[in-house]
């Protein structure tokens, strides 16, 4: 439409409505009180129509696109997405990796696995577990520090030693002294952490659900049961107008079935929605 039939419209709207949508001034034009009221309802009424549309074609040749947190999506997302595609060979995958919260009306991401409390608007969001840490390190340094208890912590070198989340795993663990604040390495995710670990640096604060196979290979060690969980969850998370689309009703089942598996591994509680 050219912009002289836009205005038009626009004029025929304003006219049905009795009230102007925008304040037009100076050669400039904004929304108006009236048309800022309306703009989330419209919005997300357009948002609908495109996805309804969208689950009756083709949806973008069948290309299945993800977002995930990144320690989540580096590792055991990573590790296991392969037989997602083998089941489902008609659908190709894409990846990306980001701790920041992704668009979905700005984006083409289909689904996002994110860490929060749940409860976004426009999205639904299914539950897969709650966030716990746990301190992690390599067996050399376990050894080397002679970390026998909690306490021993306390003196050891420590990732992101600040970290209030320290505050909270010792004080789950029976230690009553706080740790008091100190320089040290802080790093932007586990995945980096994980490096700095197997490289006989420090212990961190890690998800060891996320480690097993680091764990179980005895490439990093867990030297005590205490978890600490921080408050948060992870959700699989797409928009409400979508949840029929195929290749999502696809990758939801199979992340659930995948998580099944791991159900062994972890404390009951872990596994119940937030509250």
């Amino acid at each position: 439409m050219t912009q002289a039939a836009v205005s038009y419209q626009i004029r025929q709207l304003e006219d049905r409505l009795g009230r102007a949508l925008f304040v037009r001034e100076k050669g400039r034009v904004r929304l108006s009180e009236t048309g800022q009221r309306l703009l989330p309802a419209i919005r997300a009424a357009f948002a609908s129509m495109g996805d309804a549309f969208a689950a009756l074609g083709d949806d973008e040749a069948e290309v299945l696109t993800i977002n995930a947190a990144v320690t989540f999506g580096g590792t055991w997302l990573s590790a296991r997405i392969g037989r997602f595609q083998l089941r489902y060979p008609d659908l190709a995958v894409r990846l990306s990796m980001s701790n920041d919260y992704v668009d979905f009306d700005a984006s083409n991401v289909d689904v996002a696995i994110r860490i929060g409390r749940g409860g976004w608007p426009g999205l639904r969001a299914d539950f897969l577990f709650r966030s716990h840490v746990t301190p992690i390190c390599s067996p050399a340094f376990r050894d080397a520090n002679r970390i026998a208890a909690p306490a021993d912590l306390l003196r050891v070198e420590r990732l992101a030693p600040n970290d209030g989340w320290w505050a909270g795993w010792l004080a789950e663990a029976g230690v009553d002294v706080a740790p008091p604040p100190r320089r040290g390495v802080v790093l932007d995710s586990q995945l980096q952490e994980a490096s700095a670990v197997q490289g006989g640096y420090g212990i961190a604060l890690m998800t060891p659900l996320l480690w097993r196979a680091e764990l179980d290979s005895g490439r990093m060690v867990q030297p005590f049961d205490t978890l600490y969980q921080p408050g948060g969850a992870n959700w699989l998370v797409y928009r409400e107008g979508r949840s029929r689309v195929r290749k999502i009703e696809r990758f939801r089942e199979w992340l659930h079935e995948e998580m099944e598996k791991d159900r062994p591994l972890l404390p009951e509680a872990l596994w119940r929605p937030l509250p």
